[in-house]
């Protein structure tokens, strides 16, 4: 089972653990900067770098994998709220 927090968080349903929906938008910028920066690492033949970057971009990829099941599971917990970007 999927819960929106996980256990033994200091957080409760009126005030959550973390900010899911600027976690998403800052692993989503990560995401994104990664890619490019590993794509002209490669490009400029700095292949360390661009390793690096694309180990980062994997990451961000999972965090965001993370952070969209734990919306999801908050959508189902609270059906119909509305939350601002730092809730």
């Amino acid at each position: 089972m999927t819960r929106s927090q996980p256990r033994r968080a200091r957080g409760t349903v009126g005030h959550a653990y973390s900010a899911l929906n600027l976690r998403l938008a800052l692993a989503s910028f990560g995401l994104v900067t990664m890619t490019v920066f590993a794509v002209l690492a490669f490009r400029a033949d700095v292949a360390w770098l661009g390793i690096v970057c694309a180990v980062f971009a994997v990451v961000a990829v999972v965090d965001l994998i993370i952070i969209q099941r734990r919306r999801a599971a908050r959508r189902r917990e609270e059906p119909g709220a509305r939350h601002s970007l730092f809730e």
